[in-house]
């Protein structure tokens, strides 16, 4: 009887089945309390109002305002800092962007710096960057953007020098410190998972409105992927490697210089490229508090709804993004190609000592004449652009307002309204403590006091409301993202060859600044929060993509082939094998969803999306709102560190190994 029963006992229930019951029921509670309570404590509050933190926000603004010339902090820290860096930026502006004193044109000019870039470009790269190099500058011109988008560069480029000297050597101490990767490991990832608007409030604060804040805040988004990729780079080197130099003699020094710089160089080449990346996207972004440039010209091409001016802007940009990427891609490539030699190396050096003489001479025309230095022309090929992008954007209100208005429509009616109005009509400490029953059930204890915590503290910045239409957004973006991503990723993890064909695709997408992505959907829907959501979607969909696809690839072929053989379907195969085994990889491209797509809905303010982004653009333009808007961006430095707790616990449990603790 004992066997008999033991036999015929029940299997105990998966984990994970009876933590989607447990879900389910979270799910199912709130929908009926919220029946019973919906409307009560709520937490509203008019867009006009303030709270008493908000006013102290303000105080503090105007207190430090006050004493920014006697306080010793900023007298001898912050304003020291300060100078330097606009000291730095007015520098490399009067080189190639504003005229200095005395002169009416900068100190080198168009000609000179189309010289410069091909000739850098063919030197770090080869030709063919060198030719897209010099073609994209020269695109500048003929759209009658070059001032602009040299204040661009200006800016990125100091930005970029300043991260490095300041993220190279600490990656490197990182990489060969534990202690000190263990330490900063977590400091760059709150930093990373920030939004870049969140950078702009606080800076402000400390360093004013204007091009040296712009871009002191440009250099501190810049800086983690430096500080992260070259310590990765460094860690990456074989230790096999390292002992046979320390076993010959070598000290420190000398194999760091010997052997982890040289072996890493082509990762800490690709980590500039990232840093470069990141700069432009905040450059861009801190037009908002004055940085000159192409970003200035979009945001208020945004904000009078004017999709052509945005549009030539916006197309700079992106020009701008894809010359940097490929010339420090070449880069980086060539890097590792200098450690084998070949035959062709020794003509390079007269070449490169010829284009030298040939940019120094061009260099000298542009600051000597001023044919050389102002653009020909007077921009008609970005006038033709804008008309052409007005034309098109007519047209397609007026032809396709029926089916883009259909499927907004239909979006917001039957998702984005219902569950926004679950989250803001609900009671706060509804909504609150099902975040936090929801955290702990998916990511743990951990993930559960972090949503606690950050649920208290959203309470406290007095715009819950805000945060929970922020948050309806980003979750119904999210789901569009990652059935997408889920859709393309598992089609280009099962296919190499429809992975050839569209990872470039979006690669390319991913080294454009989120700007450019509101100009086209601003044109289709108009300025709506549905405008915000779907650009949010394309701005996210190629990185889940990509960590779908990877996540799909990595399945064993011998499981696949077994399963095959045991006659699963294309189906089965795909909804039975390859996505539960590749599970953590689902889970971490929601991870970097949620984060792509809040800091995108958190842009899309500029075009009606409202909420938390609304209210960070009116703190910079009204100055009765500052604390207002400071008090969003700690809801969205709240609402980014909750979700990617939560999400990054949930993916530690997904690939933890069944049994073991």
């Amino acid at each position: 009887m004992a066997v008999a029963a033991s036999g015929t006992r029940e299997r105990p229930v998966p984990l994970r089945l009876r933590r989607r019951a447990v879900v389910a029921g979270i799910v199912v509670l709130w929908l009926v309390l919220f029946a019973l309570l919906r409307g009560r404590q709520t937490l509203a509050l008019a867009a006009a109002d303030l709270t008493s933190l908000h006013r102290w926000f303000n105080d503090v603004n105007d207190t430090i305002g006050a004493d920014r010339n006697s306080n010793p902090l900023f007298l001898y820290f912050f304003n020291e800092i300060r100078l330097v860096i606009d000291t730095l930026v007015t520098f490399v502006q009067t080189l190639v962007s504003q005229p200095p004193d005395g002169r009416p044109v900068p100190q080198i000019g168009w000609l000179g710096v189309v010289a410069v870039a091909g000739y850098v470009s063919w030197a770090l790269g080869n030709w063919r960057v060198a030719l897209l190099a010099v073609a994209g500058f020269a695109f500048f011109g003929l759209q009658g953007l070059w001032q602009e988008s040299m204040d661009t560069l200006a800016l990125t480029l100091s930005a970029v020098l300043v991260a490095l000297l300041v993220g190279i050597p600490l990656g490197v101490w990182a990489g060969m410190s534990s202690r000190v990767n263990r330490v900063v490991t977590p400091v760059l990832d709150f930093m990373q998972t920030m939004p870049t608007f969140v950078y702009l409030a606080p800076l402000t604060l400390f360093f004013l409105i204007g091009p040296a804040s712009a871009t002191i805040a440009t250099l501190v988004y810049a800086a983690p992927p430096a500080v992260r990729i070259t310590a990765h780079a460094i860690r990456s080197v074989p230790a096999t490697t390292v002992e046979a130099a320390e076993s010959l003699g070598s000290t420190r020094a000398q194999t760091l210089t010997k052997v982890l710089l040289p072996m890493s160089r082509r990762t800490v080449v690709m980590g500039v490229n990232q840093t470069i990346m990141a700069a432009l996207s905040m450059v861009t972004i801190a037009a908002l508090i004055d940085a000159p440039g192409l970003g200035k010209t979009v945001v208020q091409a945004l904000q009078s709804l004017d999709v052509g001016t945005a549009f030539n802007a916006g197309l700079a940009i992106v020009v701008m993004a894809i010359v940097l990427d490929r010339v420090t891609t070449a880069a980086a490539v060539r890097s590792e190609r200098t450690r084998h030699p070949g035959a062709r190396r020794r003509w390079r050096g007269p070449l490169l000592g010829a284009g030298a003489v040939a940019a120094a001479v061009a260099v000298w025309l542009s600051h000597t004449y001023v044919w050389a230095a102002e653009f020909p022309g007077e921009g008609g090929a970005g006038r033709s652009l804008a008309s052409a992008a007005d034309t098109v954007t007519t047209w397609a209100q007026d032809h396709l307002s029926g089916l883009t208005n259909g499927v907004r429509d239909v979006l917001t009616t039957t998702l984005l309204n219902p569950f926004q109005t679950l989250l803001t009509d609900s009671p706060w400490w509804l909504t609150g403590l099902v975040l936090v029953a929801l955290g702990a059930v998916l990511g743990g204890i951990g993930a559960g006091a972090t949503a606690a915590v950050c649920v208290g503290l959203l309470v406290g910045t007095g715009l819950w409301q805000d945060a929970m239409t922020t948050l309806a957004s980003t979750a119904v973006a999210t789901l569009l993202v990652m059935l997408l991503g889920v859709t393309v990723g598992v089609w280009m993890g099962r296919s190499a060859l429809a992975d050839r064909i569209v990872r470039p695709g979006l690669d390319a997408a991913q080294v454009m600044p989120p700007f450019v992505y509101l100009v086209p959907f601003l044109a289709l829907f108009g300025a709506s929060r549905f405008t915000a959501i779907v650009a949010a979607v394309v701005y996210a969909a190629p990185v889940t993509m990509k960590i779908v696809a990877d996540g799909v690839r990595g399945v064993p072929a011998t499981t696949v082939e077994a399963a095959t053989a045991a006659g699963s379907g294309t189906w089965q195969l795909v909804t039975k094998v390859q996505l539960p085994m590749s599970r953590g990889a689902l889970v971490l491209a929601t991870n970097q969803g949620l984060i792509y797509v809040l800091s995108m809905v958190v842009v899309g303010g500029l075009v009606g999306a409202g909420a938390l982004g609304y209210d960070v653009v009116a703190g910079f333009s009204q100055g009765e709102l500052y604390g207002k808007g400071l008090a969003a961006g700690l809801a969205i430095v709240l609402l980014g560190v909750m979700f990617d707790r939560i999400t990054q616990a949930a993916a530690g449990r997904t690939t933890r190994v069944p049994g073991r603790r």
